[in-house]
Parts: C-alpha cells; structure tokens; sequence
C-alpha cells in the first residue's frame, strides 16, 4: 500500500467551502487528484468517469500492458466511515461488470487487468491523505 499525504492547495483553493458545494464536487476533485497521481506514476488515463446505465468506472488507464480500472472515493471525514469502507463484495462485483463491458466495447480479449483503489480523506482543514492500493481485488 501506497499512502501519500498532500497539502494539495490548488485544488483545495477551487473548493474552499466544498461543504456548500456539496459531496458531489468533492468526489470529482477526489478523482482530479486521483488521476494526477496515476499519472506520476506513469499511469496513461484513457477515460474517466465512463458510465453505462449499470455504473460508471471512475478512471480507466493502462500500465505497460496492463489495463487499469480505479475505483475512486473521497471523503471529507470518517463520521460514516473510511473511505474504503464504501468499497465491499456487490461495488467490487459491479465494477468487475463494468470493466467486462469496457473491454467488450472495445473487442479487447485477453488481456491483462488491474483493479486499483485511491482513498482519498480530505478534511476540510488539513492536509489530504491519498491512500493506493493497486491491484486490490
């Protein structure tokens, strides 16, 4: 596991007060940041938030040959939970469908897959932890 703590202030500045702006605005900066550090690692993102009527897959890339399907939740606190709390056996089922779906769309069979995790706990004071976890299921 990966843990990163960030003093991210650009994105903080765009959401001074996301509380106002609600869990919604939080959860795409949660994956802003997200897909900003795959690519530091040398992720190459194909597509974020890809939605079909069953789900949406958060970020999709590849790493070398592998193609990766991240799951991304942020939370502004741990009053319901950690983040990775939201993650259990029916999210991880829906998210193996949609990531089937993803690759039957796109005719590619047989090749290799990971299902990676960002956690993201940004207080809205504080600094912001972003947990990794690649290949978590």
């Amino acid at each position: 596991m990966a843990v990163r703590t960030l003093d991210y202030r650009p994105l903080r500045g765009a959401l001074s007060d996301f509380s106002e702006r609600g869990t919604h605005a939080l959860g795409r900066a949660g994956e802003r940041l997200a897909a900003e550090h795959l690519e530091r690692l040398g992720v190459s993102v194909l597509a974020r938030n890809w939605r079909t009527a069953r789900g949406e897959l958060d970020i999709i890339g590849t790493d070398g040959d592998l193609v990766v399907f991240c799951e991304v939740k942020t939370r502004s606190g741990i009053d319901y939970g950690a983040p990775l709390n939201a993650i259990g056996p029916n999210k991880i089922r829906r998210l193996r469908e949609l990531a089937r779906a993803w690759l039957a769309e796109r005719r590619l069979v047989g090749c290799r897959v990971r299902f990676d995790v960002i956690s993201i706990l940004w207080p809205p004071k504080g600094p912001i932890t972003l947990d990794h976890l690649p290949g978590v299921f």
